[in-house]
Protein backbone atom coordinates (compact mmCIF):
# COMPACT_ATOMS: atom_id res chain seq x y z
CA UNK A 1 0.00 0.00 0.00
CA UNK A 2 0.90 3.22 -1.04
CA UNK A 3 -0.75 6.77 -0.26
CA UNK A 4 1.66 9.62 -0.97
CA UNK A 5 0.62 11.93 1.50
CA UNK A 6 1.16 9.40 3.93
CA UNK A 7 4.02 7.56 2.87
CA UNK A 8 6.12 10.04 1.09
CA UNK A 9 4.63 13.68 2.86
CA UNK A 10 7.48 15.78 2.07
CA UNK A 11 7.37 15.27 -2.08
CA UNK A 12 5.43 17.94 -4.30
CA UNK A 13 2.71 15.45 -5.06
CA UNK A 14 2.14 15.34 -1.54
CA UNK A 15 2.20 18.83 -1.13
CA UNK A 16 -0.34 19.45 -3.92
CA UNK A 17 -3.13 17.32 -2.21
CA UNK A 18 -2.64 19.72 0.67
CA UNK A 19 -2.54 22.47 -1.55
CA UNK A 20 -6.29 20.69 -2.75
CA UNK A 21 -7.22 19.80 0.63
CA UNK A 22 -6.98 23.75 1.22
CA UNK A 23 -8.57 25.29 -1.39
CA UNK A 24 -11.77 22.60 -0.74
CA UNK A 25 -11.67 23.76 2.98
CA UNK A 26 -11.65 27.94 1.95
CA UNK A 27 -14.15 26.98 -0.72
CA UNK A 28 -16.42 25.24 2.10
CA UNK A 29 -16.16 28.31 4.58
CA UNK A 30 -19.47 29.23 5.83
CA UNK A 31 -21.28 25.95 3.96
CA UNK A 32 -20.58 23.07 5.70
CA UNK A 33 -19.34 20.94 2.85
CA UNK A 34 -19.09 17.35 3.75
CA UNK A 35 -19.97 15.12 0.70
CA UNK A 36 -17.23 15.19 -2.18
CA UNK A 37 -17.26 13.94 -5.03
CA UNK A 38 -14.14 12.81 -7.19
CA UNK A 39 -14.73 12.15 -11.08
CA UNK A 40 -12.56 12.67 -14.33
CA UNK A 41 -13.07 13.50 -17.58
CA UNK A 42 -12.54 9.44 -18.68
CA UNK A 43 -10.82 6.33 -18.01
CA UNK A 44 -7.32 6.26 -16.20
CA UNK A 45 -6.79 9.88 -14.78
CA UNK A 46 -5.70 9.22 -11.76
CA UNK A 47 -9.12 9.92 -9.94
CA UNK A 48 -9.17 7.07 -7.07
CA UNK A 49 -5.09 8.23 -6.18
CA UNK A 50 -7.01 11.75 -5.89
CA UNK A 51 -9.88 10.91 -3.90
CA UNK A 52 -7.59 8.53 -1.28
CA UNK A 53 -5.29 11.10 -0.50
CA UNK A 54 -7.91 13.81 -0.27
CA UNK A 55 -9.24 11.92 2.05
CA UNK A 56 -5.99 10.69 3.85
CA UNK A 57 -4.80 14.70 3.98
CA UNK A 58 -8.12 15.45 5.90
CA UNK A 59 -7.98 12.69 8.32
CA UNK A 60 -4.55 14.03 8.77
CA UNK A 61 -5.88 16.89 10.04
CA UNK A 62 -7.87 15.21 13.28
CA UNK A 63 -10.70 14.85 11.10
CA UNK A 64 -13.23 11.80 10.86
CA UNK A 65 -12.94 10.69 7.41
CA UNK A 66 -14.53 7.95 5.21
CA UNK A 67 -13.79 6.84 1.50
CA UNK A 68 -16.39 5.42 -0.43
CA UNK A 69 -15.87 3.32 -3.96
CA UNK A 70 -18.44 4.27 -5.63
CA UNK A 71 -17.22 3.09 -9.38
CA UNK A 72 -18.72 0.00 -9.07
CA UNK A 73 -17.73 -1.24 -12.86
CA UNK A 74 -14.17 -0.61 -12.02
CA UNK A 75 -13.59 -0.31 -8.55
CA UNK A 76 -9.81 0.49 -7.63
CA UNK A 77 -10.02 1.94 -3.72
CA UNK A 78 -9.75 -1.86 -2.43
CA UNK A 79 -6.46 -2.19 -4.56
CA UNK A 80 -5.24 1.13 -3.40
CA UNK A 81 -5.55 0.15 -0.14
CA UNK A 82 -4.76 -3.80 -0.40
CA UNK A 83 -8.74 -4.58 1.33
CA UNK A 84 -10.45 -7.60 0.56
CA UNK A 85 -13.42 -6.26 -1.87
CA UNK A 86 -16.10 -9.23 -0.88
CA UNK A 87 -18.30 -6.89 1.08
CA UNK A 88 -18.73 -3.12 0.54
CA UNK A 89 -20.64 -0.58 -0.71
CA UNK A 90 -23.71 -2.93 -3.25
CA UNK A 91 -23.98 -5.35 -0.28
CA UNK A 92 -24.13 -2.52 2.37
CA UNK A 93 -26.61 -1.07 0.21
CA UNK A 94 -28.44 -4.18 -0.42
CA UNK A 95 -29.14 -4.65 3.57
CA UNK A 96 -26.32 -7.75 2.79
CA UNK A 97 -24.29 -6.35 5.59
CA UNK A 98 -23.98 -3.86 7.76
CA UNK A 99 -21.43 -1.07 9.32
CA UNK A 100 -19.06 -4.29 9.69
CA UNK A 101 -18.26 -3.58 6.04
CA UNK A 102 -16.34 -0.31 6.43
CA UNK A 103 -12.83 -0.99 7.08
CA UNK A 104 -10.82 0.85 10.01
CA UNK A 105 -7.51 1.66 8.54
CA UNK A 106 -4.82 3.20 11.07
CA UNK A 107 -1.46 3.78 8.71
CA UNK A 108 1.42 6.31 10.23
CA UNK A 109 -1.38 7.25 13.25
CA UNK A 110 -3.50 8.43 10.61
CA UNK A 111 -7.24 6.89 10.76
CA UNK A 112 -9.29 6.70 7.88
CA UNK A 113 -12.39 4.31 7.11
CA UNK A 114 -12.79 2.83 3.65
CA UNK A 115 -15.96 1.95 2.35
CA UNK A 116 -14.92 -0.52 -0.69
CA UNK A 117 -17.80 -0.96 -4.16
CA UNK A 118 -18.40 -4.54 -2.99
CA UNK A 119 -18.78 -7.38 -5.65
CA UNK A 120 -20.01 -5.60 -9.15
CA UNK A 121 -23.99 -5.50 -9.05
CA UNK A 122 -25.98 -5.91 -12.40
CA UNK A 123 -27.12 -1.98 -11.77
CA UNK A 124 -24.86 0.05 -10.32
CA UNK A 125 -26.42 3.11 -11.97
CA UNK A 126 -29.32 2.49 -10.50
CA UNK A 127 -28.16 1.45 -6.84
CA UNK A 128 -26.50 5.05 -6.90
CA UNK A 129 -29.50 6.56 -7.88
CA UNK A 130 -31.39 4.56 -5.17
CA UNK A 131 -33.11 5.49 -1.66
CA UNK A 132 -30.75 3.37 -0.09
CA UNK A 133 -27.70 5.59 -1.26
CA UNK A 134 -28.84 8.44 -0.34
CA UNK A 135 -29.89 7.31 3.23
CA UNK A 136 -26.54 6.17 3.30
CA UNK A 137 -24.80 9.62 2.22
CA UNK A 138 -26.94 11.24 4.68
CA UNK A 139 -26.10 9.06 7.47
CA UNK A 140 -22.24 9.39 7.18
CA UNK A 141 -22.81 12.92 6.31
CA UNK A 142 -24.05 13.38 10.36
CA UNK A 143 -21.50 11.18 11.46
CA UNK A 144 -18.09 11.97 9.38
CA UNK A 145 -16.52 15.21 8.75
CA UNK A 146 -15.50 14.16 5.41
CA UNK A 147 -16.82 11.48 3.31
CA UNK A 148 -15.31 11.00 0.04
CA UNK A 149 -16.91 9.60 -3.02
CA UNK A 150 -15.06 7.86 -5.93
CA UNK A 151 -17.38 7.85 -9.11
CA UNK A 152 -17.08 6.89 -12.59
CA UNK A 153 -15.73 9.21 -15.33
CA UNK A 154 -18.19 11.08 -17.08
CA UNK A 155 -17.84 8.99 -19.80
CA UNK A 156 -19.04 5.92 -18.32
CA UNK A 157 -23.17 5.57 -18.44
CA UNK A 158 -23.70 7.24 -15.15
CA UNK A 159 -26.07 10.07 -14.82
CA UNK A 160 -23.91 12.71 -12.34
CA UNK A 161 -26.78 13.70 -10.95
CA UNK A 162 -27.29 10.76 -8.98
CA UNK A 163 -24.77 11.65 -6.39
CA UNK A 164 -24.81 15.43 -7.11
CA UNK A 165 -28.25 15.75 -5.44
CA UNK A 166 -26.53 15.12 -2.04
CA UNK A 167 -23.02 16.21 -2.33
CA UNK A 168 -22.24 19.88 -2.54
CA UNK A 169 -18.26 19.99 -4.14
CA UNK A 170 -17.59 18.13 -7.04
CA UNK A 171 -14.08 18.12 -8.15
CA UNK A 172 -12.51 16.30 -11.31
CA UNK A 173 -9.47 15.17 -12.07
CA UNK A 174 -7.72 14.71 -15.36
CA UNK A 175 -4.43 14.31 -17.16
CA UNK A 176 -3.14 17.49 -18.60
CA UNK A 177 -1.50 15.86 -21.66
CA UNK A 178 -4.20 13.53 -22.64
CA UNK A 179 -7.00 15.43 -21.68
CA UNK A 180 -9.16 16.13 -24.51
CA UNK A 181 -10.34 19.52 -24.68
CA UNK A 182 -13.58 18.63 -26.26
CA UNK A 183 -14.11 15.96 -23.74
CA UNK A 184 -13.12 18.55 -20.42
CA UNK A 185 -15.52 20.71 -22.16
CA UNK A 186 -18.27 17.68 -22.26
CA UNK A 187 -18.24 17.16 -18.61
CA UNK A 188 -17.97 20.78 -17.42
CA UNK A 189 -21.37 21.06 -19.58
CA UNK A 190 -22.71 18.04 -17.39
CA UNK A 191 -21.33 19.31 -14.01
CA UNK A 192 -22.97 22.46 -14.40
CA UNK A 193 -26.15 20.65 -15.76
CA UNK A 194 -26.10 19.29 -12.53
CA UNK A 195 -26.36 22.40 -10.51
CA UNK A 196 -28.84 23.33 -12.46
Amino acid sequence: MHIEVIHNSKSLVAESFRTLRSNLQFSEFGKNIKLIVITSTSPNEGKSEVSINLAASLAQQGKKVIIIDADMRKPTQHKLTELNNTEGLSTFLLKKTGVDSINHLTINDVNLDVLTSGPVPPNPAEMLASVSMEQTLKAFGDFYDYVIIDTPPFTCSYRCSNLSEYCRCYPSSSRHKENKTSSSNRSKTKIRSCWS
